[in-house]
């Protein structure tokens, strides 16, 4: 088996340019390149490169993600601890499944709902913890209730400007712009007013924006958004944030 780049980026679901990208820094080297100069893919690379959306998908960063395949030489042993966690995330998602086809049965029967088993499979303190830690609890209530009050056609626009955000610091990266560059802090003042939606205000406030800069980059879960192109891309968008957060802050 011998794939061009197009071949793999349809099977897998991504793209030619991200497999480029992947072989430029270092983490997917074609298995060889044809004598047209076009890249081949064979069996080892189709299995790192489904190692490396594998980790993806668990929220790790593209260095992370070299760090860690540099380190299990060994494939079938790395893809059975993958296969352990995807087990536990298809429980997590099966226990979601039978709680709302329970919900729905009650509903449909008039049958009393059990609320203790409502709610299976679902952790929706994960992150109102950390935001009151962080922020305090009159954040976190102002970011709930802001959330609460919006409709579906609003919760689904907010969604979207998050991914097209997301794209919007690919490209500004593509560019070869720097974070404090006219475009970038544009797209970080548009950034920051999304930020500030999501937790019920009109403005971004100057130390909970830079704090947020920060996690963009240490937290293997916010880092994921924006390194789906650029290894640094994280630190990009931090960098720019803050610099966009001083400008606040006067």
């Amino acid at each position: 088996m011998d794939l061009s780049i197009q071949e793999v980026a349809k099977l897998s679901g991504t793209t030619s340019r991200t497999l480029r990208h992947y072989d430029s820094i270092g983490l997917l080297p074609p298995t060889r390149i044809g004598s047209n100069g076009y890249r081949r893919y064979g069996p080892e690379a189709l299995v790192r490169l489904q190692r490396i959306l594998l980790l993806r998908d668990l929220g790790l960063a593209l260095p992370q993600i070299g760090k860690i395949l540099a380190g299990e030489q060994d494939d079938a042993a790395a893809l059975a601890r993958h296969l352990v966690q995807l087990q536990a995330e298809q429980d997590r998602l099966q226990a979601q499944i039978t709680a709302v086809r329970a919900t729905l049965a009650a509903l449909k029967t008039g049958e009393g709902i059990m609320a203790e088993k409502m709610f299976e499979g679902f952790d929706h303190t994960q992150y109102r913890e950390e935001v009151e830690e962080r922020w305090g609890r009159e954040a976190s209530a102002a970011s709930d209730s802001w959330w609460s009050d919006l409709d579906e056609a609003q919760k689904r626009g907010f969604t979207a400007e998050h991914a097209a955000l997301q794209d919007a610091w690919d490209a500004v990266q593509r560019s070869g712009l720097d974070a404090a560059s006219a475009e970038a802090q544009e797209l970080a003042r548009r950034h920051a007013q999304w930020i500030a939606a999501g937790t019920g205000k009109r403005q971004p406030d100057p130390q909970m924006l830079a704090g947020l800069a920060d996690m963009y980059a240490a937290d293997e879960r916010f880092a994921a958004h924006y390194t789906r192109e650029f290894s640094g891309g994280a630190e990009f968008v931090r960098d720019a944030l803050q610099h966009y957060a001083r400008s606040l802050a006067g």
